[in-house]
């Protein structure tokens, strides 16, 4: 089974409310017009999504499977995520971008070995 993005989301004002977007650039230090915090990107898994989550991606990937991936790379369409561990009071993982570029909504995800 394939996964793929569901939704994407910032969040450029903190304490506001987030901006659904079907496509967006990935940058450096996250996506763009998302106001820069803890990490760069953090992902949630559909499964685990609640009223008051705040995750820049919603996959389809199971949440099992979305923990497992601590230490890997997310390939996301053209981009990857490097997983480097979970927030401590909210479900998904953080991510540090390690490849930036476009992303859509439809995307495929994939979780692939981390090589340096």
């Amino acid at each position: 089974m394939s996964s793929q993005v569901n939704e994407i989301h910032i969040f450029p004002v903190h304490g506001e409310a987030g901006q659904d977007l079907r496509n967006t650039v990935v940058e450096p230090e996250g996506l763009a017009g998302d106001r820069r915090k803890k990490a760069a990107v953090q992902v949630v898994a559909a499964e685990d999504v609640r009223p008051d989550t705040r995750a820049n991606l919603v996959v389809s990937l199971d949440s099992a499977d979305l923990a497992a991936s601590i230490g890997k790379v997310l390939r996301v369409g053209a981009v990857e995520l490097e997983v480097t561990g979970a927030p401590s009071n909210c479900p998904g993982v953080y991510a540090a971008v390690r490849r930036p570029g476009d992303l859509q909504v439809g995307d495929q995800v994939e979780v692939v070995d981390r090589v340096d």
